[in-house]
């Protein structure tokens, strides 16, 4: 009786092993669970890409020109033209004090000046005089005129200046300084200044 008693025992713990090790061997068959990929990714894949207006390259500074793009938007629609004509005229102001900075740094690098301190500051303020005299009279190159789902309405402009009337101006502002003149070389500056327009060109 006692062997059968341990035969039994046996035959018990082998079927509970087998048991366990068919469970076991079933559940790390199952496939994982695929994680959720992170918010910044399904942000992304539900995003829409929008198109700006103006974004070809006859609306961007080249060799010639000095242009700017912004936008206005108001539930008026002369206030959003007025807010976009501030903008745009705002950007293409710093873009043309930002080429004559570059201009006037290379060439004060390049040439014998006494005071190359003095010139350059005395440059930079010419400079805010050439550019709200360029500005005064420009009319926009191009606009466009959108009315939002709120019932707003956003205004697109694009306003250009001409090189050579920012140097025309530039130039005669110089000649009535007569300091300024005596380090002026009115053919060097301008050999650098297209230089740096036509960086411009080359989106630089």
């Amino acid at each position: 009786m006692k062997s059968i008693y341990i035969n039994k025992t046996t035959t018990l713990l082998a079927i509970l092993f087998i048991s366990v090790g068919a469970t076991s061997s079933l559940t790390s068959c199952k496939k994982k669970p695929k994680k959720e990929a992170p918010t910044e990714i399904k942000a992304l894949n539900n995003s829409v890409e929008v198109a700006l207006p103006f974004e070809s390259k006859e609306y961007k500074s080249d060799k010639d020109f000095f242009r700017a793009r912004q936008s206005g938007k108001s539930p008026d629609l002369a206030t959003a033209q007025k807010i976009a004509e501030q903008n745009t005229k705002a950007a293409l102001a710093g873009n043309i004090q930002a080429t004559i900075k570059r201009v006037t740094d290379q060439y004060t690098n390049q040439r014998s000046i006494g005071n190359k301190q003095e010139f350059e500051n005395k440059f930079e303020e010419l400079s805010r005089e050439v550019v709200n005299l360029t500005l005064y009279d420009l009319n926009p190159m191009a606009q466009k005129v959108f009315k939002e789902t709120d019932g707003a309405f956003t205004v697109w402009v694009v306003y250009e200046a001409n090189k050579s009337t920012v140097l025309t101006a530039l130039n005669n502002k110089i000649s009535s300084d007569a300091k300024l003149q005596l380090d002026y070389d009115k053919m060097k500056y301008e050999q650098i200044f297209n230089q740096e327009m036509e960086k411009l060109s080359n989106g630089k």
